[in-house]
């Protein structure tokens, strides 16, 4: 058993290297954090699966932060669900998340978009602009439908298979309408071999344009940039939690404090008496 897991182990981090675009920071933690965990780990072969019992860890990291704790436990879950998506049935038992303080999304510079978008090919170009443009899930793209696209709405399918239909710019359907035209498709509009493109291929595609110019970006990056902007532009926020598709206000009004946070920033730098120390 302990055989297989480290083997599986060092597929997963060549994994999270070569198709999630990971730095050897990240990667070094990750295999850190599982080299600690499968210490403690109580790991039994049960039928048609592999039952990983987390109590006897969380006992012992039990007295750290809860950010930690829910990084450590984390890395345990990726990996569990890596060895899930590639035929090795993965149980967790005592999977409870831990709760922290939600932070801020980062979203990415609109310049920092475009200069990334100028030195793209034009699949990627498709992919980084439908995700910034319609703020969509990576799910939601891998699973998008060319019959969903009209000439000026999208529908997409997201969480629970519920609907929504988002605005197409106009220079985004001519964009698509360029890269339909050169690759045929049949049912999605990312494909390969007549089936959807993968997630982790499209999200690796992302990974690629940004690094040629220096950054690290994921598309859920691109979906906070989409909401950020429409936020700060004074959108309503019940027409934005509607665009992302959320089911509750409460989980867009995490935007709004970003926006806050950036308006106290520029306040900050702005104002004369800012700069003016108190006596």
């Amino acid at each position: 058993m302990k055989k297989l897991l480290k083997t599986k182990q060092k597929e997963f981090l060549l994994f999270l290297e070569e198709i999630r675009g990971y730095s050897d920071f990240t990667i070094k933690s990750y295999d850190g954090s599982l080299n600690e965990a499968f210490l403690h780990i109580e790991a039994m072969e049960e039928k048609g699966h592999i039952l990983l019992n987390l109590m006897p860890y969380r006992i012992k990291i039990a007295s750290l932060n809860p950010k930690t704790i829910s990084k450590k436990l984390s890395a345990v879950r990726s990996f569990a669900e890596y060895l899930n998506d590639n035929g090795v049935r993965v149980v967790l038992k005592a999977d409870e998340s831990i709760k922290i303080a939600k932070t801020l999304p980062k979203p990415i510079a609109h310049e920092h978009i475009v200069e990334a978008l100028l030195s793209s090919e034009l699949e990627e170009r498709v992919v980084v602009t439908m995700l910034y443009t319609l703020g969509l899930r990576i799910s939601e793209l891998s699973s998008l439908e060319i019959q969903a696209v009209s000439k000026e709405w999208v529908r997409v399918i997201g969480k629970g298979n519920k609907q929504r239909d988002v605005p197409l710019l106009n220079s985004s359907k001519k964009l698509l309408d360029e890269y339909l035209s050169k690759y045929k498709r049949n049912k999605f509009v990312f494909e390969k071999n007549g089936e959807k493109l993968s997630e982790n291929s499209l999200r690796y595609m992302v990974i690629k344009v940004f690094r040629r110019v220096g950054l690290k970006v994921s598309p859920h990056q691109l979906r906070h940039s989409f909401a950020s902007q429409l936020l700060n532009a004074h959108a309503p926020i019940a027409d934005v939690s509607e665009l992302l598709g959320h089911s509750s206000m409460a989980t867009t009004q995490i935007y709004t404090k970003l926006g806050s946070a950036l308006k106290q920033q520029n306040y900050s730098m702005a104002h004369p008496l800012c700069g003016i120390k108190e006596s």
